[in-house]
């Protein structure tokens, strides 16, 4: 395997660094620097994904170091997909903090970057122990972007974040050792072959530590009832933060997927499939939890922030009917869902600063300056996040219902999907007609807004090409939508046979150890 699989680790770490030295200099180039950095990272992502594409497991071992001391990153199509959604999301959240949104100071950039490389690395990383450094990267670096700004609601949302996110990581170490202890190994393909041939003794403990772990990477995900950190700490970040965090909850459900199909999987023995009976009614009260959120959200960005919930919901169920054709749909639906909540925190953004004091308060106000064109790219993304014909959305929606079928519990499926469509249109419905049909008065002065993102109210270019990028992303996935579910059923049939991951790993251990 060639180095191109540390790049997406090398590249935002060597950029931070360079970047925390240039503070102070030239906040142009500082810009520059972090978009020119991120957008190599799309190219390195679009690389790794075909080379991903070949069905083989690819594996990289840092310094050359072998497991169990050793850093083994592993490329497999799921992780590429990831490496490509975090990548594409981060460039178009970075062109709109370019605009004025990343002030004050010149630190939002090199925070970024760092928190590029905890999420890049939990994508990559095939060792669990790595999976918790990652993690604390990643974490570390969301505070900072969290707390990045002014104002008092961001700083109690940013403690709130803070404190939940230590108690998490704790659990994440007692169960990550608790497993170390009982397999000898950290390594998550060893682990694997160990947990299936465990000892009926260490079982009840193993299985603990297993359902710790869910317990964890369900705080990150914000599955119910572990949610209730995201909606104001989303919703209190500022417009970039807050869209690039939409990648964050996929990084707790990736970690589900990669956990209980490699470890706890089907082949695992008296621990096969240990999350499976607890995620199909998570799932579901996630998905009726977040549509009611979103139903009585009175400004737009928490209501947004609640549809980030309905989406960590809908992944679940798909994922919890670990089928070939759910799990290809749950991550077509996985891609879209991602930008198209990234693109609305940066709308939300926009029209806020609209408003004068109203900022996003789903109250009338006065006519915005730019409503045309506000009105407009609202309504392109409520289309697509409510799921109706023809964005991605919908086809989603639609693949997940057919891989549901009729049968048993999913009827609860087809109740809440169907209704959560509906509920979804009545919440948009309502502050997208409050926000451009019922506005009263006249346009509110430029020297009017008081939120603390705030410039100059008026959508600058760079800003409209942000959220327009995102649309067309959605537009692509759309278009290109059987070229999508060729790969995204292909990295189900990966991921459903992970005796593959397995053998690849300790083949590689033991040519590249000898």
């Amino acid at each position: 395997m060639s180095h191109l699989l540390i790049a997406p680790l090398l590249l935002p770490l060597l950029t931070a660094v360079l970047l925390i030295f240039l503070s102070g200099r030239s906040l142009l180039l500082i810009r520059c620097l972090s978009i020119i950095s991120t957008a190599l990272l799309v190219a390195v992502a679009i690389a790794l994904l075909q080379v991903a594409n070949d069905g083989q497991i690819h594996l990289y071992a840092l310094g050359n170091w072998m497991p169990p001391f050793g850093i083994v990153l592993v490329l497999d199509r799921l992780s590429a997909l990831m490496l490509l959604v975090t990548s594409v999301l981060a460039l178009f959240s970075l062109i709109y903090a370019a605009r004025g949104t990343d002030g004050p100071g010149d630190k939002l950039h090199a925070m970024v970057q760092f928190l590029l490389l905890g999420v890049n690395g939990a994508f990559l990383t095939g060792d669990l122990f790595n999976l918790f450094v990652f993690f604390e990267v990643l974490l570390i670096a969301s505070y900072a972007l969290l707390l990045h700004g002014r104002g008092a609601e961001r700083a109690r949302a940013g403690l709130h974040y803070v404190v939940i996110n230590l108690a998490g990581s704790a659990l994440f170490l007692i169960a990550v050792s608790a497993l170390y202890g009982i397999t000898g190994s950290l390594n998550m393909a060893d682990m694997a072959a160990k947990v299936a041939q465990l000892d009926p003794a260490d079982a009840p403990l193993a299985a603990t530590a297993g359902v710790l772990l869910l317990v964890v990477f369900g705080l990150k995900a914000a599955i119910a009832p572990l949610y209730f950190w995201l909606p104001r700490a989303y919703a209190s970040a500022s417009a970039p933060v807050a869209a690039l965090f939409a990648i964050m909850t996929k990084v707790g459900v990736y970690t589900i997927v990669r956990t209980y199909t490699l470890i706890f999987g089907d082949s695992a023995g008296p621990l096969a499939n240990l999350a499976l009976p607890w995620l199909w009614p998570l799932a579901l009260i996630t998905l009726a939890l977040g549509l009611l959120g979103a139903l009585a959200a009175r400004e737009l960005r928490v209501q947004i922030a609640y549809l980030v919930v309905v989406s960590v919901g809908t992944l679940l169920a798909g994922i919890a009917l670990n089928t070939e054709a759910a799990l290809a749909a749950s991550f077509y639906y996985l891609i879209h869902s991602t930008w198209i909540c990234g693109a609305l925190f940066l709308l939300a953004n926009l029209i806020q600063r609209q408003r004068g004091d109203l900022g996003d308060r789903i109250t009338k106000g006065p006519r915005m300056a730019q409503s045309a064109i506000l009105g407009s790219l609202f309504f392109i993304a409520a289309v697509s996040v409510i799921g109706l014909p023809p964005l991605s959305g919908f086809i989603g929606k639609l693949l997940l219902l057919s891989a549901a079928g009729t049968q048993g519990n999913a009827i609860w499926l087809w109740v809440l999907l169907l209704a959560g469509s509906l509920a979804t249109l009545m919440a948009l419905s309502r502050s997208g007609s409050t926000f451009f049909w019922r506005a009263e008065g006249d346009v509110v002065s430029t020297q009017g807004a008081t939120d603390p993102d705030a410039g100059n109210p008026l959508a600058q270019k760079g800003e409209l090409l942000a959220v327009i990028g995102l649309l067309l992303c959605i537009f692509m996935v759309t278009l290109g939508a059987s070229t999508v579910l060729d790969y995204t059923q292909a990295l189900a049939q990966q991921l459903l046979s992970p005796e593959a991951y397995i053998q690849a790993m300790h083949e590689f251990t033991a040519t590249e150890g000898n």
